[in-house]
């Protein structure tokens, strides 16, 4: 059975992110695909830093985080747009899980080995969509990882949520519920060389 993790580059309270990778998981729910949303706010690792590696290794959070994405076959990252990319916050997630190392491994086939779907909310017209090339660029070339080129971006967040967590925007609910969708089947078959 195929289980899926959805995270939001984002710790802050109210995050238009948050929103969007929650109510991914509850699709998926929906759907009877078990999955689990993350707060990265559980996982405070420090800015990465060569020597603070060198002389601690990685930080203990990040072995912590790295654990828990080998628990899923597909994993939903929300991706706030910073400056037209993505946040600090995510990118220094994924620089550090890298780090976690087993003997003889790179530290990437945590994400070679699973499927990834990327999303965005922003308060702008484009839905954080600069940010989600950024990330769709660091996971598949920098990391190696197979990234659906099915993807949801949610301009004017600010406005594009129900109550309920679902988007407004019916032609924005099928897209982000095709997403989740198109996940679950490419993690289920997925098979890394």
């Amino acid at each position: 059975m195929v289980r899926l993790l959805s995270f939001a580059g984002s710790t802050r309270e109210g995050s238009y992110n948050k929103k969007l990778a929650q109510l991914v998981q509850r699709i998926a729910e929906a759907n009877g695909i078990e999955a689990v949303f993350v707060d990265l706010k559980d996982y405070p690792m420090p800015i990465y830093n060569g020597d603070l590696e060198a002389a601690e290794g990685p930080p203990e959070r990040a072995r912590a985080f790295k654990s828990l994405l080998q628990e899923y076959q597909g994993v939903f990252i929300a991706s706030p747009e910073y400056n037209a990319s993505v946040t600090p916050l995510l990118k220094n997630t994924i620089d550090w899980v890298t780090r976690v190392r087993a003997k003889g491994e790179s530290g990437l086939e945590v994400f070679k080995s699973r499927v990834f779907a990327i999303g965005g909310a922003s308060p702008g017209n484009y839905g954080g969509m600069r940010s989600l090339l950024q990330l769709r660029q660091i996971l598949s070339v920098g990391t190696g990882a197979l990234v659906i080129p099915q993807q949801i971006a949610v301009p004017r967040a600010g406005s594009a949520f129900e109550e309920d967590g679902s988007l407004k925007d019916e032609g924005q609910q099928k897209l982000c519920t095709d997403t989740v969708e198109a996940l679950a089947v490419c993690a289920k078959w997925f098979k890394p060389s």
